[in-house]
């Protein structure tokens, strides 16, 4: 019967393509690793792996053992971290990016909370709505809102951020009120120029699907807190995420226009690099921004 720390120790050779990284990896010498996979094969029957001074080549056989060998090296690593959380403190360094407005609103907070409930961590967190590469940048965790493309990256869906559109009183009591998204192209659109959507490409729900109006204004900015600050002034109509201004459409401050048209909701989403396991201290902090957010859906 094959050993699983043999299975496991194979499982290495295969994906490191050498047995000095192996050996280095585990703290073992290179001969201990060499008669360990002579082993496995000597009781396999099989060759697994052609060895030349120059590289290693996985067998037909050695492929098929590896596909086993994988789960039971994840099974292995998955079962020591499922209980790392329980005997020891979580502590390490998190370098994250996340979006402004969600900064603002809860995450500067909740991520402060997340280091002072654990006292060995220390998180770097970076506000902005720049795509940022995972990992050319080095990042942990990333909170992104919109669309995700890249299949490198494991992505845990969060909740939905709704948008809206809206104005201050003074702004319709000047200018009148748009009563269907169609007379937006006779007013003053403020435009947030957000990420890879296009600023004045406006989304509604319609019978057919969702159709897309071009608006036009003389103000637009990448800085939502800006954004807000306008449309507050009532210089024009601003079309934003909802969680941006729910408490200036709570206090009147701000009109909510078209509050069952607008079609633009997008995804919040905690991304991580594609290591199959994430570490316990990205598990616990994924999931103490998730109940934060959880907490204030109503903002979204």
């Amino acid at each position: 019967m094959a050993k699983t720390d043999d299975l496991i120790l194979f499982a290495q050779v295969v994906e490191c393509g050498s047995f000095s990284k192996v050996a280095e990896l585990n703290s073992l010498t290179n001969s201990v690793v060499s008669k360990r996979i002579a082993r496995l094969e000597e009781d396999l029957g099989v060759q697994l792996l052609y060895r030349t001074t120059r590289k290693l080549t996985v067998s037909e056989a050695g492929k098929v053992l590896y596909q086993g060998a994988k789960n039971v090296k994840q099974a292995a690593i998955e079962a020591v971290d499922a209980v790392s959380g329980y005997g020891e403190k979580v502590s390490g360094h998190v370098k994250m990016s996340v979006p402004t407005i969600s900064g603002d609103l809860l995450l500067a907070d909740a991520v402060a909370e997340f280091c002072t409930l654990h006292p060995g961590m220390t998180v770097d967190m970076s506000l902005n709505n720049r795509f940022v590469d995972l990992v050319e940048d080095g990042y942990d965790l990333v909170i992104r809102t919109g669309y995700l493309e890249d299949s490198s990256l494991i992505a845990r869906h969060i909740l939905d951020s709704q948008w809206v559109i809206c104005a201050a009183p003074s702004y319709i009591g000047r200018l009148g009120r748009p009563m269907e998204p169609e007379d937006l192209v006779n007013h003053n659109c403020l435009q947030y120029a957000y990420q890879t959507t296009g600023a004045a490409e406006w989304q509604f729900i319609g019978e057919q699907g969702n159709y897309i109006l071009h608006v036009k204004g003389n103000f637009s900015t990448d800085n939502a807190t800006a954004l807000r600050k306008a449309a507050l002034g009532g210089y024009g109509i601003a079309y934003v995420p909802r969680c941006l201004v729910y408490h200036d459409l709570l206090e009147g401050k701000l009109i909510d226009l078209f509050p069952d048209k607008v079609g633009k909701k997008l995804g919040i989403y905690a991304v991580y690099p594609y290591t199959r396991q994430p570490s316990q201290k990205i598990k616990l902090l994924i999931e103490h921004i998730r109940n934060r957010y959880l907490s204030m859906s109503q903002f979204f």
